[in-house]
């Protein structure tokens, strides 16, 4: 589809262009008439704006005729097919049996045909018309077993070996006319139309059959459009089903339709898979990325509703398989020398399910250590790879244990002290990106961020263990601590963090402890204020004089 909408906008672009450039024209042909210098006078100076007005009205056209080219032609065909769709699920059933197949395939016959015709004359909006007249086939096809008033096939074998012939149809019909928007307009279609009537596995079968020719394009001709739209259609299908759960296999067991359902699942996202990581390095990085979200995002989400719908101790297992087969897609994606930043992708997606499953199987002082570790361990490995998507997703989970490390958990004190140690290693080393940022900058944003994470658990360490007439005490030995760290690293950001601290306990000190604390609170901790604020200047005083 976008190969020609876009020819057909490029040309639109041009006709738009000369106009404006026989616009431009005329008006220097006036201008310089109007304004042609007298003999010994001086020459006049036109302002040149004039020329704006035109520019921004061929804007204006620009957005309308697309709208109106590209937008309602689409929309158009897809109410018209759904709207024979419904004319032939509600009024077929009332014809004959040979009635029913020639009446519909004789309509879509007749759009095919109109569709070409049209298509000669305006290539984009006739081949919309004619991947209707496909879709419109498909359904009738479909509807000859599944469709009650329409039936005429019994066997659902038959059906499943004609709608399966007539996707391979399909397929080379718009593999040979090399036109993405039959292909798109036609399987789109197909797919949508099954949602409207119940949904069983016979309908997910003939939806893994659509799925499976609009994958034949990504593989084949590395069109994006089409098999992306297929593959929000497949997974929205299973959603209409997950909620209407009494229609696939009725009278079955529930284990058996959570394991048929599941089933399904693996199989769109083996299928989307496979066809993604076939040729990776000839789709565009972004289509890669976009699709390997999506894909993971539908297995993960409607296969973790269907799994807890039924069985809450089945989650874990669940969400641990689709991690696994995440990480078997980054060493598949490495393997087949794809961009860097899908196998990052891939990485990235295997830690965020690692951390989704756990809150399934623990809780509590488990729980943040296991998110903890699972940070902790996609940061270290995403300097083993060089991937800088795997340490952000690594910092997020640490801060995701630090906001879970409530203040009356016990033995918080070791979960605190394990995020201290696990904010500084995951920052130490590595290459990091911020879209936007060039490396220097994004590095510096990295640390920070982990410099903040490890003050934060700091001050949340020292502060559990300090008496409740001592917090300030306790913010002031953390930013002691924090100096520390960032002077045996080498790190200036640690140390930026330790003043921040320390400015807070002084302003804690001078507005509440002054005026609240016992004497002998008091005088504690202003000495021990004292000595560590002499101790840290005396560092920085050394550190200096050594430079010089």
């Amino acid at each position: 589809m976008s190969d020609e909408g876009e020819g057909q906008d490029l040309r639109d672009t041009v006709k738009r262009l000369e106009a404006t450039v026989a616009a431009l024209e005329t008006r220097l042909a006036q201008v310089e008439a109007r304004e042609l210098p007298r003999p010994g006078s001086m020459p006049a100076i036109s302002p040149v704006p004039d020329a704006a007005p035109p520019v921004a009205a061929a804007e204006q056209r620009d957005l309308e005729a697309h709208v109106g080219t590209y937008w309602l032609s689409r929309l158009g065909i897809v109410a018209l097919i759904i709207g024979i769709a419904y004319l032939i699920t509600y009024h077929f059933g009332e014809l004959g049996v040979l009635a029913r197949v020639g009446a519909g395939y004789l309509l879509s016959a007749g759009m095919g045909a109109f569709g070409l015709w049209l298509a000669q004359r305006h290539q984009l909006f006739g081949r919309i018309v004619f991947g209707g007249g496909l879709a419109l086939a498909y359904f009738v096809t479909y509807a000859l077993h599944f469709i009650p008033a329409v039936r005429v096939i019994d066997s659902e074998v038959l059906a499943l070996v004609l709608l399966a012939g007539f996707v391979v149809a399909i397929v080379t019909i718009a593999h040979r006319m090399q036109s993405e928007t039959v292909a798109g307009i036609a399987l789109f279609l197909g797919l949508h139309t099954g949602m409207l009537s119940d949904i069983t596995a016979f309908t997910l079968l003939s939806t893994t059959l659509l799925a499976a020719g609009a994958l034949f394009f990504l593989v084949r001709n590395r069109w994006v459009i089409v098999p992306m739209s297929s593959l929000v259609a497949v997974y929205s299908t299973h959603v209409v089903w997950a909620v209407r759960t009494g229609h696939m296999a009725p009278g079955a067991p529930e284990h058996d339709r959570l394991v048929l359902s599941l089933g399904f699942l693996a199989l769109y996202f083996l299928l989307f898979s496979v066809a993604l990581l076939v040729r990776p390095r000839d789709l565009p990085v972004r289509a890669s990325l976009a699709f390997t979200l999506l894909n993971w995002a539908g297995l993960t989400s409607l296969g973790a509703y269907e799994v807890s719908q039924e069985q809450d101790s089945g989650l874990f297992t669940f969400l641990l398989v689709v991690a696994l087969a995440h990480g078997a897609g980054a060493a598949v994606s490495r393997l087949q020398r794809a961009p860097a930043a899908l196998t990052h992708a891939y990485l990235a997606l295997t830690a965020v399910t690692l951390a989704l499953a756990m809150p399934a199987r623990y809780d509590d002082v488990a729980l943040v250590a296991a998110w903890t570790v699972t940070g902790l361990i996609a940061g270290l490995a995403a300097r083993g790879v060089e991937a800088p998507v795997l340490r952000g997703v690594g910092v997020l989970i640490l801060y995701v244990a630090l906001g879970a490390c409530e203040w009356e958990t016990p033995g918080r004190l070791t979960l605190l002290a394990g995020l201290v140690v696990a904010f500084v290693l995951v920052e130490r080393g590595g290459t990091v990106r911020v879209a936007g940022l060039p490396q220097p900058e994004a590095r510096t944003l990295f640390t920070a961020i982990c410099a903040v994470g490890a003050g934060l658990s700091l001050v949340a360490l020292v502060g559990a263990r300090m008496p409740e007439g001592l917090v300030t005490l306790g913010w002031v030995i953390a930013a002691f601590l924090l100096f520390g760290v960032g002077f045996a690293v080498h790190e200036r950001w640690y140390r930026l963090a330790a003043l921040a601290v320390l400015g807070l306990a002084l302003g804690r000190l001078v507005l509440v402890d002054v005026a609240k604390l016992p004497p002998d609170q008091r005088v504690l901790t202003f000495i021990l204020l004292g000595v560590m604020l002499l101790l840290v200047s005396y560092t920085y005083t050394r550190l200096r004089d050594r430079r010089g």
